[in-house]
């Protein structure tokens, strides 16, 4: 499958935003429909704002994003959608929200409200949530909701990985199209990261081909095994988009000899020199180049590449 094939979840176009010292600037990117897209950069990279910005979290910004490639999905920046109404509580953008599913580390909850708050306002603020469930969730995994009898926890007496599982509840028992989620990984125990793997998959199965997942990570390794396409950011752009084996085909992982280190770094892409030898990524059309230097060509995971392009552009030396 190819990036021109595939039925966009979201689109973005012209997607800008300005800090002190920091340019969000993507001219282009795509979400496919009915997969996994991981949303992979190191911290600063810009993509807590990139999601906050489709989300609806931040209105103050420039471009357009359209949501399920439909007329009513589509919203330009200063939470505008395409007709120049500014209201956020149109119809048409209720309609719209509820069909999305967004988690974020930063202070999700209030800190003094409990479970049952937390529970009661989803109930308030979505439509389609399923209190049900939503208790049944919260039961599979094992998320502590009292202290003592009946009394709730409140969100500040729970732990770092189980306030994420909280807020994965709550949008887990919503009747959604697409989840945004942003480092939902990284709070988390090996285990738990296991576990969402397996939830998103889930998730995706009940409508295949039609339910959709975009989740941010600095740290690729643990999600790898349920990422269907990946979006690598760097320093608020876009540095490479597309199908994980199209991209584990269109690179190769280099590893050589000192001797012939000074030539293959010609080849490599974020490569680490030592007194061992030289090893980056490079191009699957520069295979036979490599191998004619008695370099070792294996296929890179995700990480290997992601970390490799990031490092062509860090300022980290």
């Amino acid at each position: 499958m190819s990036n021109m094939e595939f039925k966009n979840a979201i689109h973005g176009e012209n997607i800008q935003k300005k800090f002190s010292g920091f340019e969000l600037n993507i001219p282009d990117f795509r979400v496919p429909e009915g997969l996994a897209t991981a949303l992979i950069g190191e911290n600063g990279a810009g993509k807590s704002t990139l999601l906050n910005i489709l989300a609806g979290v931040r209105m103050d910004y420039k471009g357009r994003i359209n949501f399920f490639e439909e007329e009513n999905g589509a919203f330009n920046g200063m939470g505008q959608n395409t007709r120049g109404n500014v209201d956020p509580f149109l119809p048409e953008t209720e309609a719209l929200r509820e069909r999305i599913g967004f988690t974020s580390p930063n202070d999700y909850f209030l800190p003094e409200w409990t479970v049952k708050q937390v529970r009661e306002a989803s109930k308030l603020l979505f439509s389609n949530f399923d209190e049900n469930k939503f208790d049944q969730i919260i039961v599979d995994l094992d998320i502590p909701v009292d202290k003592v009898g009946k009394k709730w926890k409140k969100v500040s007496q729970l732990s770092d990985g189980n306030r994420m599982k909280l807020e994965m509840a709550t949008v887990l028992a919503r009747d959604t199209d697409i989840l945004i989620l942003d480092e939902p990984a990284s709070p988390l125990d090996p285990l738990m990261r296991d576990k969402l793997c397996e939830i998103i998959r889930d998730y995706m199965d009940v409508k295949p081909g039609k339910r959709s997942v975009f989740f941010s990570t600095h740290n690729i390794a643990d999600m790898e095994n349920v990422t269907d396409y990946v979006i690598i950011m760097d320093k608020g752009s876009v540095l490479e988009t597309g199908f994980t084996e199209e991209l584990k085909e269109k690179y190769i992982m280099v590893r050589g000899n000192a001797d012939n280190a000074d030539q293959l770094k010609q080849y490599l892409i974020g490569a680490h020199k030592s007194s061992q030898g030289i090893e980056g990524l490079a191009l699957a059309t520069d295979r036979s180049n490599v191998e004619l230097l008695n370099a070792v060509c294996e296929v890179p995971n995700l990480t290997e590449i992601s970390v490799s392009l990031m490092k062509q552009h860090s300022n980290i030396k």
